[in-house]
């Protein structure tokens, strides 16, 4: 009985230490930086957008805006968009303080098939888009391209004016990220590292020409053990190429960046070995410390 019950502090001690406070506070409008934007498909039906809503957990936010996406949309921010395509792939949008940085989640990681958090990271970045954090999702299966024609346009609707040069450029980006991964057989984190790395490159080394950019894309190849066939190797270096051309403070993409492939390395990084060691030492001296208050 004596154990059972030093089991119980245990335990009870255990959750104290683990678990959150559980009592939260209500939510309170950012009248800074504007409320959370909600951005739905624009084919969504109704039982979908609510699916939609249950996802991005739109009724625990004090209060968001609510916008459409559709055709109209890809027209505007990308070159020779399908104005009649479907679109399914929805977000929320909540601006942060400068230097936070971009934060995504993808919230129906089984629904969006292609697009990652990492790939829609890098996207982002490319089109200007800074310090937010980003929660996709989809109630069907969806390649998870759309997501970032709404993700442009919410970030418009709170104030901000997009390079339409860079949003196109963009666009391009994340449909060669996600070849990459579908077509060339590269590992899909492996491209948003490849990606990230060139860009970085670029910024920080200010290449004038193509051809020092295609030294970079070769270089990070080389690093990253990556192997393209020479079409995909051509389509990466016209796509850096065009990026360094693009009217973009290079000093802060490349804080941006390096604050991204810090992030990434977190991400993948091994766990130190000795860190669940001493978990289990932790536990089993509390365990023994219990079990004297019984004796």
């Amino acid at each position: 009985m004596k154990r059972i019950i030093a089991m119980l502090a245990v335990t009870i001690l255990a959750l104290g230490i683990i678990l959150p406070n559980t009592a939260k506070a209500e939510p309170a409008i950012n009248e800074k930086l504007g409320v959370p934007i909600i951005v739905y498909g624009a084919n969504l039906s109704a039982a979908e957008k609510d699916s939609v809503k249950k996802s991005l957990q739109v009724e625990k936010e004090a209060e968001v805006e609510e916008i459409s996406v559709d055709g109209s949309d890809l027209v505007k921010y990308i070159k020779d968009g399908d104005g009649k395509a479907r679109m399914y792939s929805s977000a929320k949008i909540t601006r942060q303080d400068a230097g936070k940085g971009l934060v995504i989640s993808i919230v129906t990681e089984g629904n969006i098939t292609q697009v990652t958090s990492d790939m829609f990271a890098n996207a982002m970045l490319t089109a200007g888009i800074v310090d937010a954090v980003v929660e996709v999702a989809s109630p069907k299966k969806v390649t998870g391209h759309s997501a970032l024609v709404g993700i442009y346009k919410a970030y418009e609707v709170t104030g901000e004016t997009l390079d339409i040069e860079r949003t196109d450029v963009a666009n391009d980006e994340l449909n060669l990220a996600t070849r990459f991964a579908q077509k060339s057989g590269v590992d899909s984190d492996k491209v948003s590292e490849l990606l990230t790395g060139i860009k970085k490159q670029i910024a920080e080394k200010n290449p004038v020409t193509k051809e020092e950019v295609e030294k970079i894309v070769t270089e990070q190849l080389k690093k990253l053990n990556i192997e393209l066939g020479e079409a995909d190797r051509k389509l990466l270096v016209d796509l850096m190429d065009r990026i360094r051309n693009l009217d973009i403070d290079f000093d802060k993409l490349s804080e941006q960046l390096t604050d991204m492939t810090a992030k990434i390395k977190e991400k993948f990084g091994a766990i130190d070995p000795g860190f669940w060691e001493s978990v289990k030492n932790f536990f089993a001296e509390l365990f023994d410390s219990v079990k004297t208050w019984f004796e």
